[in-house]
């Protein structure tokens, strides 16, 4: 028995001596690949999809505005973390049983390695490319249409697609790019993106409340944008509103909404419009899917202080 435990003891301090000095040759990793973000719920006779395309680093001191440092990194904390911030990207599927409709699309490739998950979150939901009907832009920005073009070509050439008539005039417009010099990285991305759906008869702009099929209507919010809309969905006298930038950091911004952000083309019309949204989603109680908010993104808004606080939905997974 003894000399069992000494042998044991010597392996013992091999195998860690080895792995100290010769670190490449240590136990082989075990952890797999992350699996893809996807999460489901009915909304009446509606089924709604969080798709994920991946999350992305933001440091927000250089990109907040209407604040400062300190006032950063003390909301941050308060939701046990620090700067820089991982932001996620959802994108929305809303499946009315007729039509396969997709409220924005990700970033595509304009992120490099970053973000552009939208097509494996597609196909682990059980859906392709070319399944999608319509698909419904919040508005024109790199991780919002970005996902349209993929590789060069069109990412869902069967579909439809609806965005809010003044961004097409702000971002399609080179006259707008020469004057809005700081925002030239979108203008080039409206051109790679969007305008092949407007060269092949597939873009569709609208203004004012609008519906776009039954059950589903855009609502112009702009700020962010000239364009920015939400789009709000409802079946059997249930409701959902999907959001797109009202808010990029909601551990800063839902209790301070007058804070902005460096890419906001209106900031002061973006906080006017985040702290209207803000109070309106909180007294309806209406249940709300945004764009950045930790996936799946989907949740509610009550009011904490002098601020609102996000309130996510109870998770279900349940086949009945």
């Amino acid at each position: 028995m003894f000399f069992r435990l000494v042998i044991a003891v010597i392996t013992a301090v091999l195998i860690i001596a080895t792995s100290i000095m010769f670190p490449g040759i240590s136990a082989q990793k075990t952890a797999k690949p992350q699996v893809s973000g996807v999460y489901q719920f009915e909304l009446g006779d509606f089924t709604i999809t969080a798709l994920s395309d991946g999350t992305v680093p933001l440091d927000l001191h250089p990109l907040l505005t209407n604040t400062n440092q300190a006032e950063i990194d003390r909301l941050l904390h308060q939701s046990f973390l620090k700067n820089p911030v991982e932001t996620s990207i959802n994108v929305f599927l809303i499946d009315t049983g007729d039509k396969q409709v997709l409220v924005d699309t990700g970033s595509g490739e304009l992120f490099g390695k970053l973000g552009g998950k939208l097509p494996r979150s597609l196909q682990v939901a059980g859906y392709k490319a070319d399944d999608i009907d319509i698909v419904l832009i919040t508005h024109i920005h790199t991780d919002h249409s970005g996902g349209l073009v993929v590789g060069g070509q069109p990412m869902f050439p069967a579909a439809t697609v609806y965005v809010g008539k003044p961004d097409i005039d702000f971002w399609l417009n080179p006259a707008n790019a020469e004057r809005s010099p700081d925002y030239q990285r979108y203008f080039n991305e409206a051109i790679k993106t969007v305008k092949p759906y407007l060269d092949m008869g597939k873009l569709k702009p609208f203004s004012g409340e609008t519906v776009i099929i039954p059950g589903i209507t855009a609502r112009p919010t702009p700020g962010h944008t000239p364009g920015h809309s939400f789009f709000r969905v409802e079946s059997q006298g249930e409701s959902i509103e999907f959001w797109g930038d009202i808010v990029h950091v909601a551990s800063v911004q839902f209790p301070k909404p007058e804070i902005t952000i460096d890419f906001d083309v209106d900031p002061n019309a973006a906080a006017a419009q985040r702290a209207k949204q803000f109070a309106d989603a909180e007294t309806s109680r209406r249940l709300v899917a945004a764009a950045h908010v930790s996936f799946p993104g989907v949740g509610h808004i009550r009011a904490d202080n002098q601020g609102y606080a996000w309130v996510p939905v109870d998770y279900r997974w349940r086949e009945e």
